[in-house]
């Protein structure tokens, strides 16, 4: 029998049981007490599995290469950073994400964690918690502006969320899509002119050469003194040690952040003792509803290339591959 691992962190319930097992594929979750950012622990779970319904845990070159079984990493989410594409295509294995899913879910997110951080609710919070109360005016929200970096369905969604509550929304994004653009009236600029502009940036690129740690002291430097970022995205877009700076120095009022360089956040991270930052464990994309979709859809993936199809549209790797076959 075909058989399937689970690695996500969020596999234990959803749809992709009952549909892989109609369609004979055996289905698996790896053992939680698996460390499988050690790469010799991940390779020896893999083994004797043709697909794996997948996380953000790294599928390295090592990894790939190690794993002669191996023919689908079908990913809980839009984002395959921690996935070498080239080692895979050296393999053959297909690289699938889950588009279309969640997007409402991590627009509801962002928006959640920049209402949070406008209103100093970490602090407030704490402050509560510790019998300090410390009653602190701020900035409203309605009528400053938003700067997204990335339009394309989550930031989109985002955009018309803030519009909704009276933001200001700006966007970069050289590939915006141009009627979006025009019917929410989101005026479009260069990333310079964002940071100088924004009181408020959130983050929805992929992580690339060109996007990794770009939000860096550099760029800090050229925001507002007052601004505040929200991260939904991928960890790898911002340094933290810069980020942490901005924040204790003042030069960032404050920060949302769903999404951290390592996962789980280590248990020294600066961020953790920050009174104006705003923490989650990457949830943005894990609703109830998108919850069902994405498990749903990486499942139908993984039967849909057995079955020879080619969703072509979930596909991230294999450019120009016509002849893919789930036999080696």
């Amino acid at each position: 029998m075909l058989k399937v691992l689970c690695t996500a962190l969020s596999a234990e319930n959803g749809p992709h049981f009952e549909i892989l097992q109609s369609a004979g594929i055996q289905c698996d979750v790896v053992p939680r007490n698996i460390n499988l950012r050690i790469e010799a622990d991940f390779i020896a779970e893999l083994q004797g599995y043709s697909a794996v319904l997948a996380g953000s845990e790294p599928f390295s070159a090592k990894v790939v290469e190690s794993c002669p079984e191996l023919r689908v990493i079908s990913r809980a989410g839009v984002g395959f950073d921690a996935v070498d594409l080239e080692a895979c295509d050296r393999q053959s294995i297909v690289v699938a994400t889950s588009p279309g899913v969640n997007h409402h879910a991590v627009a509801e997110h962002a928006i959640a964690l920049l209402m949070a951080v406008a209103r100093g609710l970490p602090s407030a919070d704490h402050g509560v918690r510790n019998c300090t109360w410390t009653r602190t005016g701020r900035p409203r929200i309605m009528g400053s502006t938003l700067g997204l970096i990335g339009l394309g369905r989550i930031g989109g969604a985002t955009a018309t969320r803030a519009i909704g509550l009276g933001m200001n929304v700006i966007a970069h994004d050289p590939y915006a899509p141009a009627d979006f653009v025009a019917e929410h009236k989101i005026e479009l600029v260069s990333l310079n002119e964002l940071y100088a502009r924004s009181d408020y940036i959130s983050l929805h690129s992929p992580v690339t050469s060109e996007t990794k740690g770009m939000i860096n002291a550099t760029t800090i430097a050229k925001m507002k003194d007052s601004a505040v970022l929200i991260n939904t995205a991928r960890g790898q877009l911002v340094n933290e040690p810069d980020l942490c700076d901005a924040l204790a120095t003042g030069k960032l009022r404050g920060a949302g952040l769903d999404v951290f360089d390592v996962e789980p956040l280590p248990a020294d991270s600066p961020l953790l003792k920050m009174r104006n930052v705003m923490l989650s464990d990457h949830i943005g994309g894990l609703d109830c509803e998108s919850h069902e979709d994405t498990w749903a859809m990486v499942a139908d993936t993984v039967i849909q290339l057995r079955d020879g199809s080619w969703p072509a549209e979930r596909i991230q790797n294999l450019r120009g591959v016509a002849n893919w076959s789930w036999t080696r």
